[in-house]
């Protein structure tokens, strides 16, 4: 794995989005995304709706059981929405980011030892059914139309601080 910047705390706009979101075991949540992000390209190309970044966000992580995830896209231009595709925002504040190449078991890693090292705290409720993030994604800045090979992607893991 390849840290192209980062770790830091950064400042994020809200952003309208538009994605698909689903319950999954842990087991077979990337074959799920990207089975969605097809869904979802798909969808976003009939409507002709030009979008940003693609996105995979873990709403609840429960490694034991099921996760609840979404791929989505962010658009600049209001999108009317339909089938399993949904509006929704990726919320404004504080966040703890980096950006690298290649798998981020890795960064997951040196993310969260990051934010403790620095004594701050994310945006998270631990709970019987799993951690409920305010909001943890990993957006992909290489576009997975154009380049299969998730070993060569950019992408930018980005989780909401508290407070933030």
């Amino acid at each position: 794995m390849e840290v192209v910047e980062g770790p830091a705390v950064v400042e994020k706009p809200e952003r309208a989005t538009a994605g698909i979101r689903v319950v999954t075991p842990f087991r077979g949540m990337f074959a799920v995304r990207d089975a969605l992000m097809a869904e979802l390209f798909g969808r976003l190309d009939v409507w002709g709706v030009d979008f940003g970044p693609v996105f995979f966000r873990l709403h609840v992580v429960d490694m034991a059981g099921d996760m609840d995830v979404e791929v989505g896209a962010v658009v600049e231009e209001p999108v009317v929405g339909g089938g399993r595709v949904r509006l929704g925002v990726l919320p404004s504040g504080r966040y703890a980011a980096m950006t690298y190449v290649d798998h981020g078991r890795r960064a997951n890693g040196m993310l969260i030892d990051w934010v403790r090292a620095e004594g701050l705290a994310f945006d998270v409720v631990a709970g019987p059914g799993g951690d409920a993030f305010g909001c943890r994604y990993e957006a992909y800045l290489t576009d997975p139309r154009v380049e299969r090979m998730r070993t060569r992607w950019r992408v930018e893991l980005a989780i909401r601080l508290a407070g933030g």
